[in-house]
């Protein structure tokens, strides 16, 4: 597949949101930044974050939600806890919307995705600590702040999360595990209840020591997930609900997310983190329309 670079000297892309004028809004995990990316490849800071903008998805309210990891990973000596943030692209006010759940502070959140009644489902990846690590877990919650809810807890690290079209299903993609989980949506909101110690269904699990990121889903219903290989080949693996995988091979060994857009919804972003880079290519099927966009 062709990939083309469309910009580079980002500091660990992450996020990408394909916007309809033709520019890709991200966050730059290491800079602590949301960034706009033109068609050119031309660049431009948003707004400052702090902490680290793991994913981005436009709300209901044409906002950028953003879940901000609080620098776990690049920025441990000024973390003190994750949070779910709003920027307003009108105004250029960000504000913290979520940073507690039943009074425990969130740890990391990693990456969102919205329903079609705007409700957020959001991962929160934890993190290692000098003796273990720290579970993450899936949250669903209000734009408005009046309601967040931690509907399945001590998952390993949780990452990518997306919908299917009936949006019956909620996928999760757990990075240290290479294992791309199927949750069952009870409600709007609500998983169904998990079963003893079996937190969902298993779609597939990687071979090998490959390590699983972002994603988006196509419109047909396959899975398109980031993955990380440190010593072998990056890429997308695209996972059939059914279980059957291919790896769609890219240019960075470190890719971590991948967004559709563009009028056949053909046009896919890919981030590639290793080399701080934004890539362009044609997808040979549609991705899955958001329910919201700016």
């Amino acid at each position: 597949m062709d990939m083309q670079p469309v910009c580079d000297g980002l500091r660990f892309p992450e996020g990408p949101i394909a916007i309809s004028d033709g520019s890709v809004i991200l966050g730059e995990v290491q800079g602590q930044a949301l960034t706009r990316v033109w068609p050119d490849g031309h660049k431009e800071v948003l707004v400052e974050t702090g902490g680290g903008p793991n994913g981005a998805a436009v709300g209901p309210d044409g906002a950028i939600w953003i879940a901000n990891n609080g620098g776990a990973f690049f920025h441990p000596d000024t973390y003190r806890g994750g949070f779910i943030q709003r920027y307003d692209l009108a105004t250029g006010a960000l504000v913290t919307v979520y940073e507690a759940c039943d009074g425990e502070r969130l740890i990391a959140p990693n990456d969102l995705v919205f329903d079609a009644q705007g409700g957020l489902w959001f991962t929160d990846h934890g993190r290692p600590t000098e003796d273990g690590r720290q579970f993450g877990a899936l949250y669903y919650c209000k734009p408005d702040g009046s309601l967040i809810s931690r509907q399945r807890k001590r998952l390993l690290s949780p990452n990518g999360v997306g919908l299917s079209p009936d949006e019956k299903t909620l996928y999760v993609a757990d990075t240290e595990m290479g294992r791309l989980w199927a949750f069952d949506v009870a409600e709007p909101g609500r998983l169904v209840p998990q079963d003893r110690h079996v937190p969902g269904r298993v779609v597939a699990n990687l071979p090998g020591l490959q390590w699983l990121d972002s994603m988006a889903v196509e419109a047909g219903g396959k899975i398109c997930v980031a993955t990380l290989d440190w010593k072998g080949q990056g890429g997308i693996t695209v996972f059939d609900p059914s279980g059957s995988m291919e790896l769609v091979a890219t240019p960075d060994p470190v890719t971590t997310n991948i967004c559709f857009g563009g009028a056949d919804m053909r046009d896919a972003w890919i981030t590639g983190s290793a080399e701080g880079k934004l890539y362009k290519c044609r997808w040979p099927r549609p991705g899955l329309k958001l329910n919201f966009n700016a």
